[in-house]
């Protein structure tokens, strides 16, 4: 319903903000771990919005940039995720962090969210993993089945690999995460910062 919203941080509270555009004043929820991302009151700022229904809620999530609200949409495809655990994951963790701890089974960096345990998180990790499963290799052109080429030798080739699984979390094809981590990919790359740089390379 709502894409984002453009306007004035009127006030701020522990778990939400207060946007006033257009001479309205819409009240956002996020995470206390967000909420300082946004600006300080008085200040424009833009807010990517999730509208939140269920049968007793109706409620606006915010967030400071759209693979942040994209990947809250994602932990909500999860069972036992609701909407505070989820933005309360995007407090402690980018999205490009969530992804690479799914991909490497990393439970510890998301249970430093407020109200996801250990089994919670082993629960999101295996069923996000999910997503991965029946992703064929590839020959390094992309050509043939299609997917994620199999990582060439050494440290190098096994970051390149999990920064394309992880791009294939975060809603990349198979061959797009090949194709723009081959693009950005610099030796020695740490795996997370060949994923920020191919998120930025998608913005472009």
């Amino acid at each position: 319903m709502y894409a984002y919203i453009k306007g004035r941080i009127a006030y701020r509270q522990l778990d939400a903000l207060v946007i006033e555009a257009g001479g309205i004043g819409y009240r956002i929820q996020s995470a206390p771990g967000l909420i300082d991302r946004f600006g300080r009151d008085g200040e424009e700022t833009t807010v990517f919005t999730h509208l939140y229904v269920r049968e007793d809620v109706m409620a606006l999530y915010g967030f400071p940039s759209r693979e942040e609200r994209s990947m809250f949409e994602l932990l909500l495809t999860v069972s036992g995720i609701g909407p505070k655990v989820a933005s309360n994951i995007l407090a402690v963790a980018s999205p490009s962090r969530v992804a690479m701890s799914i991909v490497t089974g990393d439970s510890k960096t998301l249970t430093q969210a407020s109200g996801l345990g250990k089994k919670g998180a082993e629960r999101l990790i295996l069923e996000l993993k999910d997503k991965l499963k029946g992703v064929s290799t590839a020959t390094e052109d992309g050509s043939g089945s299609g997917g994620i080429p199999p990582p060439a030798a050494g440290p190098d080739g096994l970051r390149r690999s999990e920064a394309a699984a992880a791009l294939v979390v975060l809603g990349y094809t198979a061959n797009d995460a090949a194709r723009v981590v081959g693009a950005v990919f610099r030796p020695g790359m740490e795996t997370e910062e060949i994923i920020r740089a191919a998120l930025r390379e998608r913005v472009r």
